[in-house]
């Protein structure tokens, strides 16, 4: 090639070519250095008949590339997943890129880094902050200004004790490789239907095609040890396989299980690892010599050498939805990357979506069936409190009913998990003397309380403030009131009811890290814990043996606000946190607190008929066009300019185009109507499945100008409608 088209890391941009320089070897999906004006910008090589560029310039006028990277190129699968993500989710194919190249460093060829890690020597002069990150670092490794993260100092104070020889420097080796999974180590054994489902499943990987399958089982019915046969027969025929993970607190008790079966563990990937952890992983994956890597959904657009397996484990999660950048979907992008790498795709749950179960209606995908608990566990006995019959007590938000239930299984030895879906202590404080609620400076939402910290903090942005001691619009002290429950307060009311339980708070406050949830692993299966107080982070993936009860707090919380899935996902999250009942072979109770015991999906988790409320969620879904029948987009306008965003969504909508099978709502005020100091208005498409949306939308907004301190975003597919 003497002329290269190339994708450069900059959204911004589209396609540019230059000049391929004598002796510099490229090809599609080299990874190069290219220069931009006085800048160097990494870019990738790509075929220019599937990239068409905005001009066409002469060679003479074309500028040389300056380098290509030691990396294998990006394969023909991946370019052409970046591809139709790109054009699905109406992104700039350059961000999807990015996301491929995730780790910069693994681009560079050095192989030894130095890191630093603690001596043991305790200096003479210990400053406050010296001793916080001694205290913090403990036996952890890493680069300066990771240390310095973790311990969250400045990099002055790190450098001041390797100055002092608290700290050392050690010479690291960051791409050795990873250990290779043994597919004979422990093999499990497997009930008839475990069996079934997983010879099944390592006859597609031994196939070498495309064959995404749902493997549909209850919880505690061992889907994991099903399809890990599956990635035995992948290892076997030395081909890679990625398993997606919907939480990073999930990946460390995943490790576990897996070093269990195959000996070593995997290789991780997440927002919880160093630079040169990164960095290794990359490099390991990108060569093929990493065989299963494991990861959160940002693991997906790897460049994976010899891709032969996906599985995308707790398939229903709504985290597998990106809400930031491009909005993929990371279950149904898995789909199209197995089609694009004609490998298998495995979609584990125990209550799959509906988006998911349409598809095996209609043939798209297989589907195996677990039907039963491994072993001696049984499901667990599920009731329901009525609120408005049984009140708790003034003050209180445990039913008497479940209270008890809590006495008689902490008298048996056993262990407790309350649910509630809310971080925090409040959801809401305000002044009982003149009603000053508390509300974010950059977002329309309120400040949730958090006890344990002391402060009032805001979900959606992070803005975090002291607790005030006298109201800021009264300057009344002592007046401030904390409304309604969150899992600290509930945590409270455990503390009074029972004060010589020990207790633990589950929530990603708590559980922030990989290591975090291996510590709280650790204690549960110690039996240091008697009672979990948590929310969505402990509806899944867990195995206590000794967990046999289970309280649903406030069953009615998930179905407030009108959402599409409200239902279904109430439905889900209930059904995964009752699984956590039972799971060995003592039995398993469930109370589910509810102000609306008759209604369809509370009468569905008591009965366990599953397929009823399924079935009528469909019908009501085909009925009314909505997904997987219709298709949905948002259109969201947000400036730090109010009258700016106002006008630009008013233009969007007034150039909305008159298109047989689509409406479009709006403009509206978004629910969340400021997000991070910026004012949001939506529209909502709505349109007939077979519609090509997507091109509609690009046409559509391609011809609309608007200033540059608006920001016009588009979420195809949306979960999300705050």
């Amino acid at each position: 090639m003497s002329r290269a088209r190339v994708l450069v890391l900059n959204s911004a941009l589209g396609p540019l070519d230059y000049r391929v320089p004598h002796g510099m070897t490229v090809e599609p999906g080299s990874v190069v250095v290219a220069p931009l004006g006085p800048r160097q910008l990494l870019g990738v090589v790509w075929e220019a008949d599937r990239m068409p560029s905005d001009a066409e310039v002469g060679d003479n006028r074309l500028r040389n590339l300056l380098g290509v990277m030691d990396v294998p190129p990006l394969a023909a699968p991946l370019r052409r997943l970046v591809e139709w993500t790109a054009d699905y989710y109406l992104a700039p194919p350059a961000a999807v890129v990015r996301m491929a190249l995730a780790s910069t460093s693994a681009l560079e060829g050095a192989r030894l880094v130095v890191e630093y890690r603690a001596t043991g020597v305790t200096p003479d002069r210990l400053t406050p902050q010296r001793a916080q990150a001694l205290e913090r670092i403990g036996d952890r490794q890493g680069l300066i200004r990771e240390l310095a993260t973790i311990a969250d100092v400045s990099d002055a104070v790190i450098r001041g004790l390797v100055k002092i020889g608290a700290i050392e420097g050690v010479e690291v080796d960051i791409d050795s490789p990873f250990p290779r999974p043994d597919p004979t180590h422990a093999p499990p054994k497997l009930s008839d239907d475990q069996r079934a489902a997983a010879e099944v499943l390592a006859a597609n990987v031994a196939a070498h095609a495309f064959a995404p399958t749902l493997l549909d089982g209850v919880t505690g019915s061992g889907k994991t040890e099903v399809y890990f046969e599956a990635v035995a027969e992948a290892i076997c025929q030395g081909r890679q396989t990625l398993v997606l993970l919907p939480e990073i607190a999930l990946t460390e008790p995943f490790l576990k299980r897996f070093h269990d079966r195959f000996g070593c563990e995997p290789v991780a990937w997440h927002s919880g690892l160093r630079s040169t952890q990164r960095r290794r992983a990359w490099r390991a994956i990108a060569s093929g010599q990493a065989l299963v890597t494991v990861g959160a959904r940002s693991a997906l657009f790897l460049p994976y050498a010899n891709l032969g397996l996906i599985v995308v484990d707790e398939a229903h999660e709504t985290s597998f939805k990106q809400e930031e950048g491009v909005h993929y979907h990371a279950r149904d992008v898995a789909v199209m990357r197995g089609k694009f790498e004609a490998c298998p795709v495995i979609l584990a749950s125990a209550t799959p979506a509906i988006e998911t179960r349409q598809q095996v209606e209609i043939g798209n995908y297989a589907e195996l069936r677990l039907p039963a608990r491994f072993g001696a566990a049984e499901m667990p006995t599920i009731e329901a409190i009525d609120l408005l019959q049984e009140k708790p007590d003034r003050g209180r938000w445990l039913a008497p009913s479940l209270v008890t239930a809590m006495e008689e299984t902490l008298a048996r030895g056993e262990q407790s998990l309350l649910f509630l879906n809310r971080r925090g202590y409040a959801p809401l404080t305000l002044c009982r003397t003149c009603g000053h609620r508390f509300q974010c400076p950059n977002c329309t939402a309120w400040m949730v309380e958090h006890r344990l910290t002391r402060r009032l903090a805001c979900h959606h942005c992070g803005h975090v403030e002291p607790v005030p001691r006298v109201c800021p619009e009264c300057s009344t002290e002592d007046s401030l009131v904390a409304c309604g429950p969150g899992v600290e307060r509930i945590a409270d009311e455990v503390a009074a009811l029972f004060p010589a339980a020990r207790t633990a708070v589950v929530t990603s406050d708590t559980i922030w890290s990989p290591a975090k949830a291996a510590e709280f692993v650790g204690r549960m299966e110690a039996g240091d814990i008697d009672i979990v107080v948590g929310t969505q982070l402990v509806t899944k993936g867990y195995h206590f043996p000794n967990l046999t009860l289970v309280g649903v707090v406030d069953a009615d919380l998930g179905l407030e606000g009108g959402d599409l899935r409200a239902a279904e996902r109430t439905f889900q999250q209930i059904r995964q946190v009752s699984g956590r009942a039972g799971r060995g072979e003592k039995p398993g109770h469930v109370f589910i607190q509810t102000h609306s015991p008759k209604a369809q999906v509370m009468q569905a988790l008591i009965t366990g008929d599953a397929t009823a409320f399924y079935e009528a969620e469909t019908d009501a879904r085909r009925e009314a066009g909505a997904p997987p029948f219709g298709r949905y987009a948002a259109i969201v306008v947000s400036s730090e300019d109010q009258p700016a965003a106002l006008e630009t969504a008013r233009l969007v909508g007034r150039s909305a185009p008159t298109v047989d099978g689509m409406e479009v709502y709006g403009p509206a005020p978004a629910p969340l109507a400021m997000l991070r100091g910026r004012h949001r208005y939506r529209l909502l498409v709505h349109a007939r499945r077979a519609l090509d949306v997507q091109d509609v939308i690009r046409d559509w907004l391609g011809g609309v100008e608007w200033a540059a301190k608006v920001r016009v975003t588009v979420d195809v597919d949306p979960y999300s409608f705050l």
